[in-house]
């Protein structure tokens, strides 16, 4: 079974480590952009994040840890995608079921 680290949170916005910093401050250029981002790593729910902001095509600021101009290059190399949700839904899933396997092996081969 997955726990609810591994589930999509489906009112993300609520949870978002900006929610608790200036909104401008997701919203600059250049240089700037490298300190929003930062703001992202660790968020709990970065993923959810990428995902509406690639599925909406927001054109400005930083989401999910990826600039205006990472996810266009994003959405360019991946013009296939109908739904980046879908995508990276079962992407989390499946990390979540290869990693429940592993840690499963490494318990039985402790014993």
């Amino acid at each position: 079974m997955l726990g609810d680290i591994h589930m999509w949170d489906e009112v993300w916005g609520a949870r978002a480590h900006c929610r608790s910093s200036n909104p401008d401050a997701m919203f600059v250029q250049g240089a700037a952009q490298h300190e929003a981002k930062r703001v992202c790593f660790g968020c709990p729910v970065r993923t959810e994040c990428l995902a509406a902001a690639l599925d909406d095509q927001i054109e400005f600021g930083v989401w999910g840890g990826k600039t205006e101009r990472e996810r266009r290059a994003l959405l360019r190399r991946r013009s296939n995608v109908v739904s980046w949700r879908a995508l990276l839904e079962t992407a989390r899933e499946e990390h979540a079921a290869v990693a429940a396997r592993s840690s499963g092996e490494l318990v039985g081969q402790a014993g």
